[in-house]
């Protein structure tokens, strides 16, 4: 038996011991070598062949991934490692680093309890360092630290060993920074790293050796022979002697938590049910005797297989033939068909996976990622996940051939049940479908593969950018009049309060319009600041938009409120400017006057009166188009510095910062979304190539005054709209 067929069969007998289970992230910045390391790891426990590891990229086996060198999918793995004399079964996912892939790492994070920070010893803490710890600190998964390419601050920047600990320092107080900044406040304090407790381990992953405190006092080694060997060129040396898996899995094991003790605090924290029940008792303690409850966070759409579900199974044993329930479809009931451990690219098909695993089901019906599964009927569901971006870069495509186009409609469908952070909209009007990504790369990637995996032909328009739409001030009541003329409603909108868009950001104000904890909503919303009369009003949530209800005593408002909150919706998804969605609003339903006959105020009379009194009141509030920027940071010799600011200048960006490291200049610019496209190749020509540089989306801004007028007319010119914006008037006379 080879050591990758001993290493599945205990896997598959540690399976019902969570004590002896950890789930882990790898989470870092772009390029700072997360899937070298997972690779290593992988290597080191049997699962495939050392040579290899570090060159295959086992985890990047989609061909996209491997050609353009960057982790896209969030990859499963499953293997084993000894401490101690027990066996440890470790289910590790790699996660993109690349901005346009965040959604990947949120939803990563649902399924671990522990994370590995990786982060370049020579770069240090990066912009997106600082999200991918957010997000782990946000779903309360636990952080250790992998200080990776050490071997480059020696060979390279020449540094000795005083000073390569100065440099380590820097990089675990900034981690520790965000951790203070982010993590739970009973977490705090427990979570902060430091090299003395063994929670920070140094090395190369390329060259596949690693020590941390435990390994160095194991191996007697000290940090000056460390820098000998390295600069002696005898790492192969080095990765025998204190091999990466060994470190690094050992403080893994020794520090992240096991699935027993990690649902303890996470379950209140992502599942808002009764933790008295039946259901909340068995998730809280990881019990596998009781109802079964999973949720997916990953759907692999696989050529020959169909749609497979990836998940955490928090409580219960799933068993092949096992059925349950998909949250959003009702009480239809599915069968488990198909059940496996992922193992990389393959899958080993088990009878029964327990919970504190990650369990590959085929044969769920309508999952998607964010799903909810369970044995148990309408069992509540888990918190939706918070994503820190919003789709900012839109695609017109169309098939090839008419006869595809039933295909591309499958195809897109598909495409957003595996990437939840790609929106499909399919107009039936125009025809037209549109595709909406984190940024270009992002719709690249997802064009790559309905053309490549799913062999459609398709043309697209060039990159589109999404705005949105809001207002500068407070206007209304507006009267908004049904279409029989026998039902008026009167709308008031203002901008939205800071504090209370953050409240949703956060997913504390959840979305809709059935609130569980009323009581607690209003108390949250009173706290930041919305007067009570408009916090004991609240109706819905949409976006980052809230409707309210201050009226007093209006007959048949109950029976009509539905369809008034449908017309709310509408208004949110289509503004009155240019059709964008609008953000950032607060709409008030200060009066209304309605028919005795229900027949007279049906959804034909009602939702057209409510959209025009929102319409009327956004155009009394001086509309404004607002548009996605993101903070761009370019590091770039001195000498050339010149012609980079120049690029970001032509392109209506502003720079906000310079710091100077060395020779390097770091740029840190706030740039429009409309001005990145073809940014890459630019700034490489500007430079001839002398350039490192990363972006992230930082939300949205209003778009210059004098450029408002022109930019809403091609937006409206381009959805089939006449380029003037209707005004007041037009909406009072309707």
């Amino acid at each position: 038996m080879g050591r990758k067929e001993e290493n599945i069969d205990k896997a598959k007998s540690i399976v019902e011991n969570p004590e002896f289970i950890r789930n882990i992230g790898i989470a870092a910045h772009i390029d700072h070598g997360k899937t070298t390391l997972s690779d290593n790891l992988i290597a080191g426990a049997g699962m495939m062949s050392e040579e290899l590891a570090g060159k295959q990229l086992m985890l990047d086996f989609d061909e996209q991934e491997q050609a353009r060198g960057i982790t896209i999918n969030a990859a499963v793995a499953s293997m084993v490692h000894t401490l101690d004399h027990k066996d440890f079964l470790i289910n590790l996912i790699d996660t993109p680093g690349h901005v346009d892939f965040g959604g990947d790492v949120t939803r990563a994070m649902r399924a671990v309890d522990g994370a590995v920070i990786v982060v370049d010893s020579v770069e240090g803490v990066m912009p997106q360092t600082e999200t991918v710890v957010r997000q782990a600190l946000r779903e309360r998964v636990k952080p250790v630290l992998f200080i990776n390419k050490v071997d480059r601050l020696i060979n390279e920047l020449k540094l000795n060993s005083e000073e390569m600990q100065k440099r380590f320092q820097k990089v675990i107080v900034d981690v520790n920074k965000l951790i203070t900044k982010y993590a739970a406040d009973e977490f705090k304090n427990e979570w902060s790293l430091s090299v003395q407790a063994g929670k920070v381990a140094f090395g190369s992953a390329f060259n596949n050796w690693a020590i941390s405190v435990h390994s160095m006092q194991a191996n007697k080694t000290t940090f000056k022979e460390v820098v000998d060997l390295v600069a002696g060129g005898k790492q192969k040396e080095l990765a025998k002697k204190s091999p990466l898996h060994k470190t690094v899995l050992d403080m893994v094991i020794r520090h992240l938590p096991n699935p027993r003790v990690a649902q303890k605090y996470r379950i209140p924290q992502i599942w808002r049910g009764d933790p008295e029940s039946d259901v909340g008792k068995a998730m809280l303690t990881c019990d596998f005797h009781g109802p079964v409850t999973m949720m997916i966070t990953k759907m692999i759409i696989d050529p020959h297989a169909g749609e497979i579900a990836v998940g955490r199974v928090f409580s219960g044993t799933i068993r092949k033939s096992t059925e349950v329930y998909v949250s959003r479809t009702g009480s239809v009931k599915s069968k488990v068909q198909v059940l496996s451990m992922m193992v990389g690219p393959d899958r080993i098909q088990v009878d029964e996976i327990a919970a504190g695993n990650i369990a590959a089901i085929i044969g769920l019906k309508g999952a998607i990622a964010g799903s909810t599964v369970s044995s148990v009927p309408d069992l509540d569901p888990f918190e939706p996940m918070v994503h820190y971006t919003d789709p900012v870069v839109t695609l017109a495509i169309e098939a090839k051939h008419t006869s595809d186009l039933p295909k591309l409609i499958d195809v897109l469908r598909n495409v957003s049940k595996a990437d939840p952070s790609i929106q499909i909209d399919i107009n039936q009007e125009t025809g037209e479908h549109l595709i909406s990504g984190m940024g270009e790369l992002h719709l690249e990637i997802t064009l790559y593969r309905i053309k490549n995996d799913y062999k459609v032909e398709v043309t697209t328009s060039e990159p589109l950018v999404v705005y949105r739409e809001t207002v500068a001030k407070k206007g209304g009541p507006f009267e908004g009049k049904s279409p029989n003329k026998h039902n008026r409603f009167y709308f008031e909108v203002e901008p939205l309060e800071e504090s209370i868009i953050d409240l949703i950001k956060e997913g504390k104000i959840p979305q809709g319009s059935k609130f569980k904890d009323r009581k607690g909503i209003i108390e949250l919303l009173q706290n930041a600041g919305l007067p009570r009369d408009e916090a004991r009003g609240l109706e819905a949530v949409e976006g980052m938009n809230i409707m309210v209800d201050v009226t007093k005593g209006i007959q048949y408002l109950d029976e009509t409120m539905e369809l008034l909150i449908d017309a709310f919706v509408e208004v949110i998804n289509r503004g009155p400017l240019a059709n964008e969605k609008v953000y950032g609003l607060k709409m008030r339903l200060v009066d209304a006057k309605l028919h005795e006959d229900s027949i007279h105020r049906g959804p034909a009379q009602v939702i057209p009166a409510g959209r025009n009194s929102i319409y009327g009141a956004m155009c009394q509030a001086n509309r404004i188009l607002l548009e996605p920027l993101q903070k761009v940071f370019v590091s770039v010799p001195q000498d050339i510095m010149g012609s980079v600011t120049n690029e970001i200048q032509q392109r209506r960006g502003v720079v906000e910062e310079m710091n100077q490291e060395g020779e390097e200049i770091t740029i840190i610019a706030k740039v429009p979304v409309a001005g990145m496209f073809g940014f890459a190749s630019a700034i490489r020509g500007a430079t001839g190539g002398k350039v490192l540089w990363s972006s992230e989306n930082f939300g949205y801004d209003r778009v210059p005054p004098e450029l408002q007028p022109q930019v809403v007319a091609k937006i409206r010119e381009r959805k089939g709209l006449k380029p003037e914006p209707y005004d007041a008037n037009y909406y009072a006379t309707l």
